[in-house]
Formats: C-alpha cells, structure tokens, sequence
C-alpha cells in the first residue's frame, strides 16, 4: 500500500499596513510560529507587503520583483525554515505606469517555484461608494499555474479570480488537487460571497480550498473581511479564522480529493457545447470550454 499523502497547511492572516518594512516582520513572525506548529506549507494573503489605495503613493514603494525586499526576505525565511512558502501577493512594477500583482511560491531552498499574477482585475462599485479599479494600476495575467509541490500539484490563483469558476476547473483539469486563493476581500462582499464561492469552487473540482485573507480596518481606510479558510473536496469549511491577524492551522489528507472525485466525478463529466443566443446576426455563439 502506499504511504498517505498528507501535509500541514498554515494560512497567515495579516492587517497589512502602508509601512512595508512593518509588513515583511509582522508577516514573517507568523511564519515562523507556523512552522512551530508543524507547517509544510504556509500561505500568506493577498498584498503581505503593502495595502495603499493611492496610485502615487503605491509607485512610490514597490520596485521591480528581482529588486523586492519582501520577496528577497521571504526566500531567505523559507529557506531558513524548510518550507514550502507561498506569499499570497506582492506588487511588483513591470512596467513605468503599471504594477502585477503577484503570487510567488518558493521552495524549501528558497528558490521561486512558480509565479502567478492575477488574471481578473477588481473593478467594482459597491453600495455606500466603496469603488475600486485594479486595472488602472496593475497588468493583468493571461496564465494560469500549476506548481509541482513536495506533496501534490497545487494551483495558484487571487481573490477575485474565484468569481471565475472556469479557470478553477481549467487548474483541476491540470491536475491540481489544492487551489489556493489569498485574499483581501472587501467586508461588504466578504459578508455576502466568501464562504459560498469558496466552498463551491471546492465543491466543482473536488479540491482543497485554502485560502489566506486579509482581516480588519487598514491604516488605508480599507475594511476587509478576515475569515481565512480551508475547504476539503467535499465543501465543508475544515478550519477558519476571525477577523484578527493570526495562523490557522489544518491537515490536508489528499486521499479525500480522490474520494469526492469518485462520488462526483464532475471533472470527468464535462462536455463541449454550443450556446444559441439572440445576437445582431442571429448567429451561434461557441464555447471553447466544458459544460460541469
């Protein structure tokens, strides 16, 4: 018989403040007391280094990534640690007027297995004039990633990518078992949609959900919701946390993604289809993905 295939996977919540040298420690001490408590994998959220709202004032901070301080300290952290350290995002300048946000994995050596950024860019306007545009400031992706870690194949992805179940199947087809999704969800749509998007991206691919957020009222003025989470296949919320920074700690045991796959084999199920829809020349249109 082979041995399970288990890990201990820690999900860092952070307050990320304006100050980036503040940000790196208060992260990196979270980290650390993760591995204490046994973690393999540890998952930072989304922006550990920086939360700022004005355009200016964020250009006047983030460098380019081989340049970032954040990700320099975080590779030595994981190598020093012996973790598989996956910093949810950082915000890195590609290009004069425009930023990625983007997710590293980085290995026990402390080398960047993999990077992610963000394909879908948050541009809302919620109820009492909270507004956001991220395209105005950062460079969306056009790739989806798949990263070989020590214990399974893991798939990267942001915050409001979740609203966008394809890509989550598309990283499952791939051969993912664990999808991750750091955050800085807003309270307002964290109240609403967190957990149920959460839960059904699980729910639809039979994977892991683990998910690092941002919690709490921000030094920019930003209230977000908190609540990092781990879903198993079978969508039940295995651990969470509040609304405080803090480490959550749960066991990943990989055998149930093979169990829910095989009472739900959804992923094997899908079917190419056309969709007939009223259009100016009455034409058809044709998706290139699978029905679920």
């Amino acid at each position: 018989m082979s041995e399970p295939r288990k890990f201990r996977a820690a999900l860092v919540q952070m307050r990320t403040s304006r100050n980036v040298i503040a940000n790196i420690d208060a992260a990196a001490k979270m980290i650390r007391e993760a591995k204490s408590l046994g973690a393999d994998y540890v998952q930072t959220p989304e922006q550990t280094s920086l939360m700022e709202l004005d355009r200016a004032s964020l250009f006047g901070h983030i460098v380019e990534e081989e340049r970032d301080p954040a990700l320099a300290a975080f590779q030595e952290l994981a190598r020093e640690l012996q973790i598989q350290l996956h910093v949810g995002s950082l915000a890195v300048k590609v290009a004069p007027e425009k930023a990625a946000n983007r997710a590293f994995f980085i290995d026990a050596k402390g080398e960047i297995a993999a990077r992610y950024d963000k394909i879908h860019m948050f541009d809302v306007d919620l109820a009492k004039g909270e507004s956001y545009r991220e395209s105005n400031t950062y460079r969306p992706g056009d790739v989806a990633v798949v990263v070989q870690a020590p214990f399974c194949r893991v798939g990267l992805t942001i915050c409001y990518d979740v609203r966008f179940p394809a890509l989550y199947r598309a990283l499952a087809e791939a051969g993912a078992e664990v999808l991750t999704v750091p955050a800085a969800f807003t309270k307002q749509t964290g109240e609403a949609h967190w957990h149920l998007l959460l839960r059904a991206r699980a729910v639809e691919t039979g994977c892991f959900v683990l998910a690092a957020a941002q919690g709490g009222y921000h030094e920019n003025k930003r209230d977000t919701y908190g609540h990092s989470l781990v879903v198993d296949p079978w969508g039940q919320v295995i651990a969470e946390a509040g609304t405080e920074p803090g480490v959550t700690m749960a066991e990943i045991d990989l055998a149930l993604v093979a169990q829910a796959r095989q009472r739900v084999p959804a992923l094997d199920h899908g079917r190419r289809f056309e969709v007939i829809a009223p259009a100016k020349d009455n034409g058809r249109l044709h998706l290139v993905g699978k029905a679920s």
